[in-house]
């Protein structure tokens, strides 16, 4: 698998694009639609894929990391890394206005909607992001400083031929959150141990 270490590389792709977007020296901004969401029927009942991702198809196990910069100050406003199998089968991970205040959390969907959160420890105006896939294990990781990296989630997630790999945007109460993703870099599993936080 080559490197892409930038959002311009050839290949990329949108899922549900925004109307304002723009790319600058390897970064995407991003400016989110009203209603937007990734989310499958659990506690809601309601089933969304309308959330801003852009990335790339990708067809071995990965290494993903990539930097994300937004002001978070409506309920549910979110930014962070998508993974996506199919409709039914996907992770996104970052930040999410959450009880009133920004959090860091997870959802991995198999067909319902699992979500993780807990308080964001640092300033989450500027958060980094990780994932890496190897041997069926799929390792979620942020960092505060963009040196060290706690383990966000552990979870199994299957071989499949083709999977899309990339970040996210979303605002289901309001339009507007303004997004930049920077220092993005897809490629090869690390191959680092689990709780190795580097």
């Amino acid at each position: 698998m080559n490197v892409i270490d930038s959002l311009q590389a050839e290949g990329g792709s949108w899922l549900n694009p925004p109307d304002e977007y723009g790319f600058e020296n390897g970064n995407l901004r991003v400016t989110t639609h009203a209603n937007t969401d990734f989310w499958m029927r659990t506690y809601y009942g309601f089933q969304r894929h309308s959330g801003h991702a852009y990335g790339f198809y990708v067809e071995e196990e990965f290494f993903l990391q990539v930097k994300v910069m937004a002001e978070f100050t409506h309920l549910y406003d979110q930014a962070g890394i998508f993974i996506l199998d199919d409709e039914e089968h996907w992770v996104k991970a970052g930040i999410e206005f959450n009880d009133e205040q920004p959090a860091i959390g997870s959802v991995v969907t198999r067909g319902t909607s699992d979500w993780a959160t807990g308080l964001f420890p640092g300033d989450p105006g500027t958060f980094w992001m990780r994932a890496n896939l190897e041997n069926e294990a799929l390792r979620i990781q942020y960092s505060t400083d963009g040196i060290t990296w706690p383990l966000l989630r552990l979870c199994h997630w299957p071989h499949r031929q083709k999977r899309f790999v990339g970040v996210m945007a979303c605002t289901p109460e309001r339009q507007g959150l303004e997004v930049v993703f920077s220092d993005f870099s897809l490629g090869k599993p690390c191959g680092k141990a689990l709780h190795d936080l580097s």
